[in-house]
Formats: structure tokens, sequence, C-alpha cells
């Protein structure tokens, strides 16, 4: 993010002294720190409400239930853990975290599945097949709550802002599908195929590896129901557009209260305290929309993101993909926070309910940050040879995208 940041700056001033705009450069910079505080107090009631709701799902067994649905097709993609190993157990949780938006609890069980696959690995220092594999998944950003979004949507005006749920979660399981596939594929190929001892240990778990089938059917009818009523929530809105959409936010509300009711937690109680943690990371993001808003803000105003947008735009225009997205579509792979700044400024020119804010919300939450979770979760064990982890990972990016436009054209036209 370093070089990120300092590059947008960089060219900022040179597209400055080129094109003779110094005095409005360095407005934008005073202009854009100022909107980045305006825009993260305004997000605090959003987050707070979100995270409170997410609270009481946690606390009804929500992270459990969505462990049980996820853990058979993980012991289906990864046939070189043995499916009572510790490995296994961090890595169901750590999806089930992610796909309910609850990254506080998700990186834990992620670094905790990176130091017991490593304990897999028979070539320390590289990547085995199943890491790649698992930060697949993960830089690929299955998600099925895009709170965050929804919430900056509704802070803009949005008549309709959990419209981009149903197309967030279309090109998000693209991504991710995408990103399993493509890593699959590459384990198989000779440059990335991994040393002879790691296939001679892998070859042992799968040999001695035991599958309880039986007791796995039960919850893999309980995921069939469960990707069913997901695709009928698709269908349901790309029949009936926004008369179907505008129910989803409350309908999402009452549903995850009515849980908590069901479960008898004391639904006040839990979601103040879910609340009071979403107050305190509203404020903790300030610094980091000051940064990109700013340098971002430059850029803008100095007239060199005109120039490189306009030129790259004359491609991807007419793909559906508007020269004004194509910053957050190279961002997003590299910095989380810098993708939601320009995610922010988009929607604040464009509206959220434009095509570009519509393409914007839904891009933002169809992948993750590839670079900064391949550096955290290999760093932690200190991996340094990634094999085909960044291809991969970079491969679900583009599919992200890809996945986004086909998805906003298909449920909500431009």
């Amino acid at each position: 993010m370093n070089v990120v940041f300092y590059g947008l700056v960089l060219i900022a001033v040179l597209s400055a002294v080129a094109f003779g705009t110094p005095g409005e450069v360095g407005q934008a910079a005073l202009d854009s720190a100022k909107g980045a505080v305006e825009l993260a107090l305004g997000l605090v009631g959003y987050i707070a409400l979100f995270l409170g709701l997410m609270k009481v799902v946690e606390e009804a067994g929500g992270l459990k239930f969505m462990a049980r649905l996820i853990r058979p097709v993980l012991v289906l993609l990864f046939p070189d853990v043995p499916p009572d190993h510790p490995a296994m157990g961090a890595m169901v949780m750590n999806m089930a975290a992610n796909a309910l938006g609850l990254g506080n609890a998700a990186t834990p069980f992620g670094l905790k599945a990176m130091k017991e696959l490593d304990a897999l690995n028979a070539e320390k220092g590289t990547a085995t097949n199943a890491m790649v594999l698992f930060l697949a998944i993960n830089t690929s950003g299955l998600a099925l709550l895009p709170t965050g979004i929804i919430g900056l949507r509704a802070l803009h005006g949005s008549t309709d802002p959990a419209a981009i749920f149903p197309t967030t979660l279309l090109a998000t399981s693209l991504s991710t599908g995408t990103g399993v596939l493509v890593a699959i594929l590459l384990s198989r190929l000779p440059f990335f195929r991994p040393s002879a001892a790691q296939q001679e240990a892998d070859a042992q778990v799968r040999a001695a590896r035991k599958v309880d089938w039986a007791t796995l059917l039960p919850d893999l009818g309980l995921l069939a129901l469960f990707a069913a009523s997901l695709v009928g929530l698709v269908a349901v809105v790309y029949v009936l557009g926004e008369a179907a959409s505008a129910w989803i936010l409350p309908g999402l509300i009452l549903l995850m209260l009515t849980v908590g009711v069901l479960r008898r937690v004391k639904v006040y109680e839990v979601f103040v305290a879910g609340a009071r943690e979403g107050f305190t990371l509203a404020t903790t993001i300030i610094p980091y929309l000051v940064a990109i808003l700013a340098s971002v803000g430059m850029l803008r105003k100095s007239g060199g993101l005109e120039v490189i947008t306009g030129f790259l735009g004359r491609f991807t225009e007419p793909l559906g993909l508007p020269a004004e997205v194509l910053p957050l579509a190279m961002l997003r792979p590299l910095s989380g926070s810098g993708a939601f700044g320009l995610t922010t400024e988009l929607v604040k020119t464009h509206g959220p309910d434009s095509y570009i804010g519509n393409l914007a919300s839904t891009m933002n939450g169809s992948t993750e940050t590839t670079f900064y979770v391949l550096a955290v979760y290999f760093g932690s064990v200190g991996v340094n040879r990634f094999r085909h982890a960044v291809p991969a990972g970079l491969a679900a990016d583009l599919m992200g995208v890809v996945g986004s436009v086909l998805a906003v054209r298909l449920l909500l036209g431009g």
C-alpha cells in the first residue's frame, strides 16, 4: 500500500506540472481529506447497525451453522488434508466467518489454518496445494452479506441500498469458482508441480484418508437447500426487479433478529455490544480513508486520471467496464481500504443507483485484497515460494470484475 499511496501522489504532482493545475491539486487534497472524515462519521450508524445484527447472529450459532454447510465442500476440495485434522476445522471456521462478513473472527481462524497446513508441509517455505487452494478461496472474497457497501449506498441516498445484494452474491460466486478451478488446474502443470517429497506426503494422506460420508450427507442436503434459496433470491430479483430487492434489507434485519429470539439470545444487549464494536471500527478507518481519498482527489484534479482512464477506457467501455471504474478494478487486489475509498468516490460522484455506482458497489464486494491476504497468511508460516497462488488469486480478481459487469447488467440493467 505504501507504493500505491506514494505512486498516486507522485503521478498527481507530475500531472499538475504537465497540465498546470498545482492550485487545484492542493485544494483537492484538503477537500478530499475533509470529505473522508465526514464520510467515516456518516458511516458510523450504518456500521454499528450491521455489526450489532451480526453479533446477534453469531451468538445465535450462525457461525457454527455456516461451518456445517461449508465442511462437506472442503472435505471434497482438500483431499490432501485429513477430515479430522485441526487444519480442516480452522479452514471451515475461517470461511464461515468470511461468508458472514465477520472479518475480525475470520483472520485468527485463517492464521490457525495456515499453521496447521504447514504441519502437513514436507517442504517448509514452499506453499502446498492445500495452502494455495485455501488462499485462492480467501482472496476470491466469498461473502454473503456486503453490509459495508449497503451502508455506504444508503448514506449517499440510494433508493434501494440492498439492490447490490444479489449482484454481489453472483459476482463473488463466479470469482470463488474461478479461483478454485484455476488453483486446481495450475497445480497439475509441470511448472507448478510440488516437489517429490511433498507429492509423497500428499499421497500418504490420501491413502490413509477415511471419510464418513454417511455423517456428511445431511449437511450436503442442507447445503443444497441453502444454495437453492440463494439462487431463488437472485431469480426473484431478476424477474421482479426493485419490487423484490426493496424487501431484502427489512427482511434481512427481521430474519437476523428472529434467529436470535428463537435461539434465546438477549437480542437487545447483544446488539448493543456489537454496535459498540461497530462504532470503534468506523472511527479506525478514518486515517485510511483520508490517505486514499486525498491521493485520488489530487490525481483526479491534476488531469492525470482522466488521461489514463480515457486511454484504457476505449478498450473496456464496449465490454461494459466504464473508464471511471478502471482504477477500482486495478486497486482492489492491492488495498481493501483504497478500494473502499475509490468506491466511495464513484458512488458520490455518479450516484449510488447509477450503472457506475452499482458496478463499483458490486465490484468492491466480489473479491478480497489478494496481495495483502497472501502476504499475511504466507508470512505467518514463513512461506516465501508461493507457487501458483498469485495467478490463482489474480484469476479470481479478474473474474470478480467480469462477474460484476455481468451481474449488474443482468439483474440491475445498464
